[in-house]
């Protein structure tokens, strides 16, 4: 069931907001400054549509965007697994931070204020998604330049592993600075962490289980076709074989 308000739709994309989000009315000095506060979860908005957008150029759906007090999350229909792609898709997010950040200059640098600020809220949003650990857009950075080299599992493990430390020490910091918000954020950051590498971990483990499980002795007279990743079936020899054809996940 889904508990958070929908905003309306953007490029086709439903766009939610989290009861959550009321939260930030909390901290101190946001009420007064709220419509920076609102324009920069404007630029996370964009931020995600990046993401969605350069996901359905490799024909990756998004179902749906949710913005959080701590961010915001697009949901595709399902992960790339090529690094060339997740790569581009990664890095598309932070891409569209420094477009805006680039496009306020010239407003920053003349008339300062609002845009000066704004300006500097997306430039550290660039930065702070490009770290090299999960959940950040740079753990997916990182997992698709090593997972040419050491698979998908073990780059997933490693970005994670990353992740978890730079949590911890992040949230330990916050803790003896007596910043709630962010001690939040770090535990958010672990547990995603280790939600992601769960996840992975155990897709790999039904792709290897699929291919492992088949029972290749082969009688005379057919052959072993793919009808769905991780599926097999005999076929008889110079027969065309049925079902959808795959040709591997983008």
């Amino acid at each position: 069931m889904n508990l958070s308000w929908k905003l309306g739709r953007v490029a086709g994309i439903d766009v939610f907001l989290h009861p959550t989000f009321l939260l930030l009315l909390l901290l101190p000095g946001v009420a007064e400054r709220l419509p920076l506060v609102l324009a920069t979860f404007g630029c996370v908005l964009l931020h995600e549509l990046g993401h969605a957008l350069a996901a359905r150029r490799f024909g990756i759906g998004t179902a749906d965007i949710t913005l959080y007090p701590i961010g915001g999350v697009a949901r595709l229909t399902r992960m790339p697994r090529a690094p060339g792609v997740e790569l581009l898709i990664a890095l598309a997010g932070p891409a569209v931070n420094l477009a805006i950040a680039v496009a306020l200059a010239p407003l920053a640098l003349t008339g300062g204020g609002f845009a000066m600020d704004l300006m500097a809220i997306n430039l550290v949003l660039a930065l702070f998604n490009l770290i090299p650990a999960f959940p950040m857009d740079g753990g997916r950075v990182l997992r698709a330049l090593l997972g040419g080299w050491i698979g998908r599992a073990r780059a997933t493990s490693f970005a994670a592993a990353v992740g978890r430390t730079l949590a911890v020490g992040f949230g330990v910091y916050s803790l003896l600075s007596l910043a709630p918000f962010q001690v939040a954020l770090a535990v958010f950051i672990y547990l995603v962490a280790g939600a992601e590498e769960a996840s992975v971990l155990a897709e790999e483990g039904r792709r290897a289980g699929a291919a492992g499980n088949v029972d290749w002795s082969t009688p005379a007279g057919y052959r072993w076709v793919q009808t769905h990743p991780g599926v097999w079936r005999l076929a008889r020899n110079g027969s065309a074989s049925r079902g959808s054809s795959w040709s591997g996940a983008r």
